[in-house]
């Protein structure tokens, strides 16, 4: 949490300055804590860090775990995340449901793979997008329940701003999507996208002032014959020539029940035998 003691009467500052001291000693201890736990003696064989549910409105300086990669600090009282800024080797930051105004310094975080961030108080949305766009690994992000969630298209926007977002908010994000940010906040790539057709660009632009153009039309060669891929084959009996054409066209076969062969009521009571039921097909030219 920022702030200037110096711009505070004696009283209060001072006040301040053991209110945060407390604070910082009792986040010191839940560390310590933690490397007993986990039976870690050296700060380089430290790989993660379980700080949720501690009451922690700060947290000392976590630069001396230079191999940190996850990072649970959920379900606290924190406003901002300054202790952070030398972890470069995180990839989980689990932060959601704080108090969190500013995520100012997690530009300096590229490593980081999933941050959740839901439940907070992050209310500028540029400002937040601008920290996450220094995260070239990240792929899970949540920010709902974030005052900044209001914005009528934030979805869509923070997909635009950072591309390489899969899961946004607990939701995959969907081709669906991308194509609507194009269509919505990249209007030159838009315009782009739409003037390809068959392999190739077009002129995708419309002016209704000007005028219409009508392409000219190709004239026939004069040494052109028609029907050159006709048979001309002469027969000398026309019958001939006719049953050579019909053999040519498409046939057409028409397939239905032959009801002569199908036994009446009559002979179904008299139990006679007959003959069964047949198919007739008839085959057209």
């Amino acid at each position: 949490m920022a702030w200037d003691p110096n711009h505070l009467p004696g009283g209060a500052s001072r006040r301040l300055i053991r209110t945060r001291e407390a604070a910082l000693e009792v986040s010191r201890r839940a560390v310590e804590d933690q490397l007993k736990i986990c039976g870690r003696k050296r700060d380089a064989d430290v790989y993660e860090l379980f700080l949720s549910q501690k009451d922690l409105t700060e947290v000392i300086d976590l630069s001396r775990f230079k191999k940190l990669k996850y990072l649970w600090l959920q379900h606290n009282k924190l406003q901002g995340i300054t202790f952070l800024t030398r972890n470069s080797c995180l990839t989980e930051l689990y932060l959601n449901n704080n108090a969190i105004f500013e995520i100012k310094g997690l530009h300096s975080l590229p490593s980081l793979h999933i941050l959740l961030l839901h439940h907070n108080e992050l209310t500028n949305i540029d400002a937040t997008v601008k920290e996450l766009k220094g995260m070239p690994n990240l792929k899970i992000l949540s920010l709902y329940q974030n005052p900044l969630c209001q914005y009528n298209l934030y979805r869509l926007y923070i997909i635009n701003h950072l591309p390489g977002i899969e899961f946004l908010d607990q939701n995959q994000v969907t081709e669906k999507e991308r194509r609507s940010m194009i269509t919505i906040f990249n209007h030159r790539r838009t315009h782009i996208v739409q003037s390809i057709a068959f392999q190739r660009r077009v002129d995708a632009s419309w002016n209704p002032r000007a005028p219409f153009k009508q392409k000219p039309s190709q004239r026939v060669p004069p040494d052109f014959a028609f029907a050159n891929n006709v048979d001309k084959t002469v027969f000398d009996d026309p019958e001939d020539a006719v049953f050579i054409r019909s053999m040519k066209r498409s046939a057409m076969a028409t397939t239905s029940l032959n009801w002569d062969t199908v036994p009446t009521r009559e002979e179904k009571y008299l139990d006679e035998k007959g003959t069964e039921p047949q198919m007739l097909t008839v085959t057209l030219r």
